[in-house]
């Protein structure tokens, strides 16, 4: 199970660093308190199968290419513009961590579908798109309507990417009331963290990292929700491709100690 590490975005430096990357997508409003709080409980830019084959292509500045896949909370509900969501504000914080690389995040997120739709769509949406990564976000609707969370089609979802050639991060459901408010999201959580753990894939926490706003940082849910307290809001958008981005780059850098890499490929 992927142990999540604090991602520290405390300070004004911090700040600022966040102001400038959302600038690359769209002018955004962000107060520097909530920027402040973009964190993570330990370890979420450390996972436990980091997307480790995208490392050559960094090193080489080669094409990466990374297609999203979601339902809503990936399409963007919530936020102002589609340029806030989380996969277009991921494009950018990644070209602006790595100069040089040509960085493509296609946005495939569809309002109110569950695993089974998503993976009916996956030849045409992901896999014909030839990603070197896929983003898969996935379980909130199944919460939202009281269906168990399919862990058989999700297992053979990851499957069917992973024997396409793509690397693959799984993305658990948002910490939100009217998820809370459902008794299957610990069912949820727990099988697509376990299905991340055998399949060997990565795991995006979500829900911990947003758990940990409320209980650590004492964030209020209107922070960093919309106003139907389910849906992200640009401010969570933006820290969550933050903190993916973190988990991407990290995860490409070979160890210390046998490392060879290009000058300046990499960048924080």
């Amino acid at each position: 199970m992927s142990r999540i590490a604090k991602v520290s975005a405390a300070g004004a430096a911090s700040a600022i660093a966040l102001a400038v990357a959302m600038s690359c997508a769209a002018p955004l409003t962000v107060h520097a308190q909530s920027a402040a709080l973009c964190a993570a409980p330990a370890g979420i830019d450390a996972l436990e199968h980091a997307p480790v084959r995208i490392r050559e292509r960094i090193s080489k500045g080669l094409p990466l290419k990374i297609v999203a896949i979601g339902s809503s909370s990936t399409f963007g509900a919530g936020a102002s513009s589609p340029d806030a969501s989380y996969p277009s504000q991921l494009e950018a914080t990644l070209k602006a961590r790595l100069p040089g690389v040509p960085v493509t995040v296609l946005n495939k997120g569809i309002n109110g579908e569950e695993a089974n739709q998503m993976a009916a769509r996956f030849d045409p949406d992901v896999i014909d798109e030839s990603p070197d990564l896929v983003l898969w976000q996935v379980g909130s609707n199944s919460v939202l309507r009281d269906h168990p969370t399919p862990g058989e089609v999700i297992r053979q979802g990851v499957e069917k990417l992973k024997a396409s050639g793509a690397e693959v991060i799984l993305v658990n459901p948002q910490y939100a009331p009217k998820i809370l408010g459902k008794p299957g999201v610990g069912q949820a959580v727990d099988v697509i963290t376990a299905t991340a753990h055998d399949e060997e894939v990565g795991l995006f926490d979500r829900f911990s990292v947003m758990r940990y706003w409320v209980e650590t940082e004492h964030m209020a849910f209107e922070q960093f929700l919309s106003p139907d307290l389910l849906h992200m809001n640009d401010w969570s958008y933006a820290c969550v491709a933050k903190l993916l981005a973190n988990a991407i780059v990290d995860g490409a850098k070979p160890p210390a100690a046998t490392a060879i890499v290009a000058p300046a490929a990499i960048k924080r």
